[in-house]
């Protein structure tokens, strides 16, 4: 599992200017689902695309973060009762999907593995991050921060834990066939409101 300890120094938004309120505040998104959990330096097997979704709720995108593999497409629905945009600037995945009404939804194929932050530029304070492999080796842990990643080959593995705030925390741990093998991080985030 994950564990996130408490930093002084960490800040919980990602926006300079304070949220504008159009109805009641949602309730903070846990920091432990803003992570990725991954086997890095495997051989990259080809994997089949997959469906992902980004709610725009509440003037914010729900989940904050999702991770998909190569291929996959990735809807953006608008919930709120007002337009939005959703536009990214990352490289190698630059798009803008345009100003759209409530009721609406958009989509983005990405091709291409990396990281991919997504905003809207109606709403200055949103953001989103998109985390793109080239393999199946990856997981968002559950909010209890519990995961599993499956069929992981054994022996000596790297196994990384990542957040858009802090980067990498890497462990170098040993998979035995049919066994289960747990691996703990601590990172040091502030969950929001804190």
């Amino acid at each position: 599992p994950i564990k996130l300890t408490l930093a002084a120094t960490a800040p919980s938004w990602a926006s300079a200017y304070e949220r504008r309120a159009v109805g009641p505040r949602p309730k903070p998104q846990s920091e432990l689902t803003n992570v990725v959990i991954f086997v890095a330096d495997l051989p990259m097997p080809r994997v089949a695309p997959m469906q992902a979704s980004i709610a725009q709720k509440d003037e914010q995108f729900s989940p904050h973060l999702v991770a998909v593999t190569s291929g996959s497409s990735v809807a953006f629905p608008n919930e709120d009762p007002f337009f939005h945009n959703v536009f990214s600037l990352s490289r190698g995945a630059a798009f803008n999907l345009g100003r759209y009404p409530s009721g609406s939804s958009r989509s983005k194929t990405f091709t291409r593995p990396g990281i991919v932050k997504v905003f809207c530029e109606i709403h200055s304070h949103m953001s989103a991050v998109i985390r793109v492999f080239d393999h199946g080796w990856f997981t968002v842990p559950n909010e209890d921060g519990t995961y599993v990643i499956e069929g992981v080959p054994p022996g000596e593995q790297t196994v990384v834990a990542w957040h858009e705030r802090i980067g990498e925390r890497r462990d170098r741990v040993t998979i035995k066939a049919g066994a289960a093998t747990q691996i703990n991080f601590t990172l040091p985030v502030l969950e929001p409101g804190q």
